[in-house]
């Protein structure tokens, strides 16, 4: 039995990729050593193709299923192989590859370095990550054979997605810097950030030979020091809301918060004077605050319109609790 196994291996031999590996790409047919027997068929099962390599070059692309009888098929895949090999001897072996056509679906995707940008608006520089899915498929099985598997055994989704990571980056960069949204609008906006970006990519890897679809952002994170920048916004804006309740502008709270803080300096002499000139400047200030707000002279000299302004800045933190009852005790004794 041995011996005619050795004997029909001579005649006859059966080309196919069965039952691919999930994972697999591309995958080379290596079975007899490479050489094609007289009486060949191969197979072409669906989601497949089938490339013909020759001493370093793609001599021929099938990607339409079905079985062929080498010894007898009349077709350009065929005919571009057979005149190259005398009676299917062949002292250069023919590297016979498959591939899957199908689309291969929800992929994973994420920056492998921070993307960096200035924030348009805030004028920052901003550092993020990004990442999401995607589906392809081998669009020019040729050129992707060519720039791509170079001629590899095996190639895998996984190698794809390494080359998809490394180059994704720059596009990401460059399509931030120019879609002019601020680090507030880049989650609201990922639809419109991954279709554009998506065009970007496309013209990219369609020169490696396939195709991108449903390319999709699912979420992103800034670094740590966007984070303080970013915390740092979010707390001046508190305060200039909390001013503006107040009745005082942003300038002022500034100054406000300045003059307490020196007026609570324990250090010396100087802290002192400091102290008892920020303690003026306090009482004037509120004092200004509350009669600038007040809308007239006759609210201005009004207790109760100064007794209510000083809640406000009270309940809005512009001072304290022990500032509050020395002032509220100056109002109250001039009725």
């Amino acid at each position: 039995m041995g011996l005619w196994d050795k004997v029909r291996g001579q005649l006859r031999s059966v080309i196919q990729w069965q039952d691919p590996d999930p994972n697999a790409l591309f995958w080379r047919w290596s079975e007899n050593g490479d050489e094609i027997k007289n009486a060949s068929k191969l197979i072409v099962n669906p989601g497949q193709g089938c490339i013909f390599v020759y001493e370093g070059k793609v001599k021929a692309v099938q990607t339409d299923p079905g079985m062929i009888d080498l010894s007898t098929a009349n077709i350009p895949f065929w005919t571009t192989i057979s005149r190259i090999m005398q009676a299917f001897i062949s002292e250069h072996k023919v590297g016979i590859y498959f591939f899957k056509t199908v689309k291969v679906l929800d992929q994973k995707w994420g920056t492998t370095s921070m993307v960096k940008y200035e924030d348009p608006k805030y004028k920052f520089p901003v550092g993020l990550k990004a990442f999401g899915n995607f589906s392809f498929r081998i669009a020019k099985p040729e050129e992707f054979f060519v720039n791509v598997v170079g001629g590899s055994d095996t190639y895998t989704v996984d190698d794809f997605r390494i080359v998809m990571n490394a180059r994704i980056v720059q596009p990401l960069t460059d399509h931030l810097a120019t879609s002019k949204f601020t680090y507030t609008e880049i989650d609201a906006n990922r639809e419109e950030l991954a279709q554009g970006l998506s065009q970007k990519l496309a013209v990219e890897f369609t020169k490696l030979g396939f195709a991108i679809d449903d390319f999709r952002i699912e979420g992103t994170s800034f670094d740590d020091n966007t984070m303080r920048r970013i915390n740092r916004i979010a707390d001046m804006s508190a305060e200039a809301q909390a001013a503006t309740a107040a009745g005082v502008n942003f300038a002022q709270l500034q100054q406000l918060e300045a003059m307490r803080d020196a007026a609570r300096n324990e250090g010396g002499a100087a802290g002192i004077g400091v102290g008892v000139g920020a303690g003026i400047g306090l009482g004037q200030m509120m004092a200004g605050a509350m009669t600038g707000a007040a809308g007239s002279p006759q609210a201005a000299n009004d207790p109760m319109a100064k007794l209510q302004k000083l809640k406000q800045m009270l309940d809005s933190g512009l001072i304290n609790q022990a500032e509050f009852e020395v002032k509220k005790k100056q109002i109250l004794d001039t009725m």
